[in-house]
């Protein structure tokens, strides 16, 4: 069979043609690549790979940040949970304010949360990461101290909504230094390094307390000194911070230029980028209109709810099973080696399997269960039963730190990443506030309405994480489909995509842009 050649385009189709190819490169993220706005690793390694380090070299590299970031990220987390739950430990220590204005006082952290989290993660990527996260440190410190020169409701609600506003920058700042010195597979146990300190100091925290409570002094009420020494440490983290926590692999004071090199190398193939100091409309809008970014916003005010709730109120529940003030301050710690051991399991997880929303489900069920003991069992004075039961409640605490994780893995674009980082405090805040409410004063000392919303309200959160699991998977597939249609249309070998995928690799692209960036589920 013969084959007739083609007619001869016109100039007009040819050009007509040439824009719709422009158009389809521009929304791949092809032929589009302007240094000027890339990240600024591009400064340190440009658009293709120009040297190549060995795996040993990597691993060593890897075990040297380990030893700083992750180390001094925990020791963030570990004054920062420590603050925020004072109020609890103090609400069973002579503390002067009771009943609904106990409430608002707890409320009153989220709301200066929720208050600076946008300005703060913009504020952030302006300035030095770290800096602005040390700075943070100290003046909360400071703030945290002060908590014990009052016995006022007015002042109590001022520094607890002070104290929001400095820790509002915590998790965002740490979310994206870990996101710029780690692989995609290494993130979520990195961030589970951290978060672990939430359960740890639990632990801590009751320990100290339960000292403290011995303390029989008249010079200054039990409350106080957890207020001056929690306080004191988080000024002495916070100059660590200062002093050793890096930026961004491109100014790590801790690496030789070499060691940034290879660092930024390590993780030119994810396409998540580093840091970016312009601020870009086009990425704010971008994450306002993916769906993912409003499934990620429900999934994290549905985890935040039972976290106010209980992050305030765990050790009111424990002892209104009929023990003593000090009993409950040690019987409450194993909650928090419960909820560790949760959020490592999760993070090695998340990692070893590439998944983010299974080890969701796996920290949700045991909470769902715990509680269900709890309303089923409601007057048993089976008082075992009902503390395995509260130490149950714990577990969902991780699906926050793999939230963390998704974001980390799953955003390109410096300012969409800042933008949903944001976008997730906000709601973390929200949920908190909510959270301060479903404990209410008249359902004491049972509590079975609270404790049925955290219940049900997880559940739902099953069905939402399935539900973003099943959006990747179907991006990634798509994705691929369009890599192969373009590799086809335009010839290239396989050292040609390699090398298209390590030129888009600090071009600030978003996820969207970026016809290289993989999704992990």
């Amino acid at each position: 069979m013969s084959s007739e050649s083609s007619p001869a385009k016109t100039p007009e189709e040819v050009e007509k043609s040439s824009q719709l190819h422009d158009t389809y490169d521009e929304k791949l993220g092809l032929d589009s690549i302007d240094a000027s706005n890339g990240d600024e690793a591009l400064q340190l390694v440009g658009t293709q790979a120009t040297e190549r380090f060995s795996e040993e070299y990597n691993r060593k590299l890897r075990r040297k940040l380990d030893f700083v970031i992750p180390t001094i990220s925990a020791a963030v987390y570990f004054s920062q949970y420590l603050d925020k739950t004072s109020l609890n430990y103090a609400s069973i220590m002579g503390f002067p304010i009771v009943g609904q204005q106990y409430n608002l006082v707890s409320m009153a952290f989220y709301l200066g949360y929720l208050f600076w989290e946008f300005p703060t993660v913009y504020i952030s990527q302006k300035l030095r990461l770290a800096k602005y996260l040390g700075g943070n440190i100290v003046v909360w410190g400071i703030l945290l101290m002060l908590h014990a020169s009052t016995n006022n409701f007015a002042a109590f609600f001022v520094l607890r909504f002070l104290l929001g506003m400095c820790e509002s920058c915590v998790a965002p700042c740490l979310i994206l230094i870990i996101s710029m010195f780690y692989k995609k597979n290494e993130q979520a146990t990195r961030i589970s390094w951290f978060y672990i300190m939430n359960g740890l100091t639990q632990v801590f925290g009751g320990f100290v307390a339960y000292g403290i409570s011995f303390y029989s002094g008249k010079a200054i009420p039990p409350y106080k000194i957890i207020y001056i020494l929690l306080g004191a440490l988080a000024i002495v983290v916070g100059i660590v911070v200062l002093i050793w926590l890096p930026d961004s692999p491109v100014n790590a004071r801790m690496l030789t230029k070499e060691e940034r090199i290879a660092a930024l190398e390590r993780v030119r193939n994810d396409q998540g980028g580093t840091e970016n100091k312009k601020f870009k409309k086009d990425q704010v809008i971008e994450a306002l209109t993916d769906v993912r970014t409003w499934l990620v916003v429900l999934s994290t005010i549905l985890t935040s709810i039972p976290n106010g709730a209980l992050s305030n109120f765990s050790n009111i529940i424990i002892k209104s099973f009929g023990y003593s003030s000090k009993q409950t301050l040690i019987l409450g710690t194993p909650a928090g080696f419960v909820g560790s051991a949760m959020v490592i399991f999760c993070g090695w997880y998340s990692d070893k399997k590439g998944e983010r929303m299974i080890p969701i489900v796996f920290a949700l069920v045991p909470t769902i269960v715990g509680s269900a003991v709890l309303i089923g069992m409601n007057g048993s004075t089976n008082k075992g039963v009902l503390l395995f039961a509260t130490y149950l409640l714990g577990t969902f605490g991780s699906a926050l730190s793999t939230i963390y994780a998704y974001n980390a893995s799953n955003t390109g674009g410096h300012t969409k990443k800042v933008t949903i980082n944001a976008m997730t405090m906000a709601t973390f805040s929200i949920g908190n506030i909510i959270g301060t409410e479903i404990f209410q004063p008249k359902d004491a000392p049972a509590y079975i309405p609270g404790k049925t919303a955290i219940m049900v309200i997880l559940i739902v959160q099953l069905i939402v994480s399935f539900i973003l699991r099943h959006i990747n998977i179907r991006l990634n597939k798509e994705r691929k489909a369009k890599l192969a249609e373009e590799t086809a249309r335009r010839g290239w070998t396989e050292e040609d995509v390699q090398r298209e995928r390590e030129r888009h690799a600090f071009a600030d692209l978003t996820d969207k842009q970026n016809i290289f960036f993989i999704y992990t589920a």
